[in-house]
């Protein structure tokens, strides 16, 4: 079963890219919905213009929201729509049937768009941060190496908990009030909106709040990580929180669909 399943990546990813390029309008879309950082940076870059707010004066804020839409370009998916749609018009049956799980199948068609998603915003947002916001990054190598898998780990725990929502697609019609919710927590609680220092300033409630739930792993980890300057132990701890979070989000969304899967084919039978 393993080594079948590896043998069908190379077609997975192919057939990924075939997806991205076909529904090229929708992927647009998708793209440019994670676009809301380049709006934060115009307002909090404003807030700071007389002076730092928080401890972060606008250049920070610069440095923050472009590598804030890095990330978020890098790390977000859109398995949970697809999943729904597939479960609501009935062609999730037909990857039942095939050898591969759908949840590799799906989490190949999502790799293959990264590189596509990233042709847009991050050539943007590299010169940009080059030119305004240079002197904000880390000029650890060390650290900076560490970018890249703190990437790939807030990468697995988005995946896992859209894959997680999903599967709710087995027992509810539409999942738009509990993508809602999830997005209102996630823009809230992951940095998307501003910086978790501002927050635990002004909020430090729900700073504390956000500390114990996966979403500072899925944005602000990786951006502390480019732009602030850390201990070793520091990086090396975010790093284990996200290696965490990972495995928990994969492991709930697996069984959540485990436990869907036979709704499915017991409603279906």
């Amino acid at each position: 079963m393993i080594g079948r399943t590896l043998r069908a990546i190379p077609t997975l990813l192919r057939i990924g890219v075939a997806e991205t390029v076909a529904y090229r309008a929708e992927f647009l879309v998708w793209t440019l919905t994670t676009t809301v950082p380049l709006i934060m940076l115009a307002f909090w870059t404003s807030v700071a213009r007389d002076g730092a707010f928080a401890g972060y004066t606008s250049a920070d804020f610069t440095a923050y929201f472009l590598a804030n839409l890095i990330v978020r370009q890098l790390t977000s998916n859109w398995v949970g729509w697809q999943m729904s749609e597939e479960i609501r018009m009935g062609t999730m049956s037909m990857r039942l049937l095939r050898p591969v799980h759908p949840f590799v199948a799906l989490t190949m068609s999502q790799i293959a768009a990264i590189p596509f998603r990233s042709l847009i915003a991050i050539p943007i947002a590299v010169i940009l941060l080059a030119t305004s916001g240079a002197h904000a990054l880390t000029h650890d190598p060390v650290q900076l190496v560490l970018v890249v898998p703190s990437i790939a780990l807030a990468w697995l725990v988005n995946f896992g908990l859209m894959f997680a929502m999903g599967a709710c697609a087995f027992w509810v019609t539409q999942i738009f009030a509990i993508a809602n919710f999830y997005f209102a927590l996630y823009m809230l609680l992951s940095g998307y909106m501003m910086p978790l220092d501002v927050l635990a300033s002004k909020q430090p409630l729900v700073a504390k709040i956000a500390s114990w739930t996966p979403f500072p792993s899925m944005l602000d980890i990786p951006i502390r990580l480019l732009i602030k300057h850390l201990a070793p132990g520091d990086a090396l701890r975010m790093l284990g929180e996200q290696a965490m979070w990972s495995v928990v989000c994969i492991a709930f969304g697996v069984w959540l669909w485990r436990r869907g899967v036979r709704h499915f084919e017991a409603v279906g039978g």
